[in-house]
């Protein structure tokens, strides 16, 4: 009989100790180490293990394949955002991992997807680990599908699910959440790092052998990532996460890793009393009527993914007394912005030391890509000179450090974007892939030429703006 051990192990990044200690060595988590028993079961479970990988593979060559390849059919879950987000549709015998804060839709977002998908004849097979049948039941007729052929099973052994995998063959697999689920042959709870990792491993070699699609729902931290260890988003194919303000109706769906599309891509979802719905113009969800016309207020023509998005960037400058200004930032990065007022003070003269900066995505939208870099600095300008910006204009492009502007990608699907939605000014970087027909570009290569354009607004010369701005010597 093999002798018990017992093994300290990271719930962050999967490190593994022999002894406890307050902080991991490997990661820098603070109490994010538990101690996880090992013994004769452990042992059997590796033997399994090592059995299968003396298994014989038939080694194949990538030219042979070539010419008896197809192109692999997807299927369509009825949810266009979600197919869009998936790179069209569900790929059979694949693992898809969604996350998300509690409450934000994942599930409902799921019973929706399979709902849809009973009704053009595929097979679904929804697992919960946190509710109870009944419970699942009551949310589909909430949401109008009671009559969803969907089959429902509670359960949280690793073992009777695949059993049930293999029994019904099911086209698609809801497991909700990974975290509830456990294996018998280990003897940590559920939610600990071996347990997370060998049961999505079993779950999904699993519905690879039978052809079965895999969605698993995972818990997030309180940081925002996908609860357990990082090789979790590894072993998976896709890997989408939902974002969301507790104060709005919209949610994002956001591809962060995707093998059979795009990563990046986004669906637009607004939440409502009869589940998700979706929003296929999300430009006029996040700037709706004509924003802008007031200081600090600058509309970012920005590119997600594949789909170009039209999103307001307010402003909001104000002198204080503190030792320490605050800097508040929401839907951008924080440090983004930090480096961009460093510029301005340096580069622009414009003095932000001795004054409070709020900065805000409307709508509640993150952005992530640097093309909203000029677009930020313009809404900083104008709040600080209290100057509205260009009527009916998109602001986009990437500032460097010396304050120059750079272009950015896609210049072109933007513009139509802005085009599409009655904007006719544009303050962009020069560039040659930019159409200029219909469209009044103001080409800037620095950021000085921003405060040219805010001053000939407010009717006075650049010079006395900046005599009026600059208060030490910087």
């Amino acid at each position: 009989m093999a002798k018990d051990s017992t093994t300290f192990v990271c719930q962050s990044c999967g490190a593994v100790s022999r002894k406890w200690s307050g902080q991991c060595a490997d990661c820098g988590a603070w109490n994010s180490i538990v101690e996880e028993s090992g013994g004769a079961n452990a042992v059997s479970f590796s033997r399994v293990e090592s059995a299968r990988a003396k298994t014989k593979e038939k080694i194949l060559d990538i030219a042979s394949l070539a010419g008896a390849m197809t192109e692999t059919p997807r299927r369509q879950t009825g949810i266009a955002e979600l197919d869009r987000v998936l790179g069209g549709g569900l790929v059979k015998g694949s693992a898809i991992l969604i996350g998300g804060d509690p409450g934000i839709g994942k599930s409902t977002l799921l019973l929706q997807a399979t709902a849809s998908l009973t009704g053009v004849g595929q097979s679904c097979l929804y697992v919960t680990g946190e509710e109870s049948v009944e419970q699942v039941r009551l949310r589909a007729r909430r949401l109008g599908l009671g009559e969803a052929e969907v089959q429902l099973a509670a359960a949280s052994a690793v073992e009777a699910i695949m059993g049930a995998i293999r029994k019904h063959k099911p086209d698609v697999v809801v497991v909700d959440s990974i975290q509830t689920m456990f294996l018998e042959v280990l003897e940590s709870a559920p939610g600990t790092v071996s347990q997370v990792r060998a049961a999505a491993h079993e779950l999904i070699q699993c519905a690879k052998q039978t052809g079965s699609v895999l969605l698993l729902v995972g818990h997030v931290t309180k940081e925002g990532q996908i609860a357990g260890p990082k090789v979790l988003e590894h072993m998976v194919d896709t890997v989408l996460y939902f974002e969301g303000e507790r104060g709005h109706n919209y949610r994002i769906l956001r591809a962060v890793k995707n093998r059979f599309g795009g990563a990046g891509e986004i669906g637009v979802f607004e939440m409502s009393d009869k589940g998700l719905q979706e929003v296929s113009n999300p430009s006029s969800l996040f700037i709706p009527g004509k924003a802008g016309g007031v200081s600090g207020s600058v509309i970012f023509a920005g590119v997600e993914g594949t789909r170009p998005v039209l999103v307001e960037i307010q402003a909001l400058v104000v002198p204080t007394g503190m030792a320490t200004p605050r800097r508040a930032v929401v839907g951008w990065d924080a440090n983004r912005l930090a480096m961009l007022l460093a510029v301005l003070q340096r580069r622009a003269r414009m003095p932000f030391m001795d004054k409070e900066v709020y900065l805000n995505v409307a709508g509640g939208l993150r952005i992530q890509e640097p093309a909203a870099d000029l677009a930020v600095v313009a809404a900083l300008m104008s709040a600080l000179l209290d100057v509205p910006l260009l009527p009916n204009c998109v602001v986009f492009g990437e500032v460097g450090l010396s304050g120059e502007v750079r272009n950015v990608s896609r210049a072109d699907v933007r513009l139509k974007e802005a085009a599409k939605l009655g904007f006719e000014q544009a303050i962009v970087p020069p560039g040659p892939d930019a159409p200029r027909k219909g469209f009044i570009l103001h080409e800037i290569t620095y950021i000085t030429q921003l405060r040219q354009f805010l001053a000939r607004n407010k009717g006075m010369p650049e010079a006395e703006t900046t005599e009026a701005l600059v208060k030490t010597d910087v």
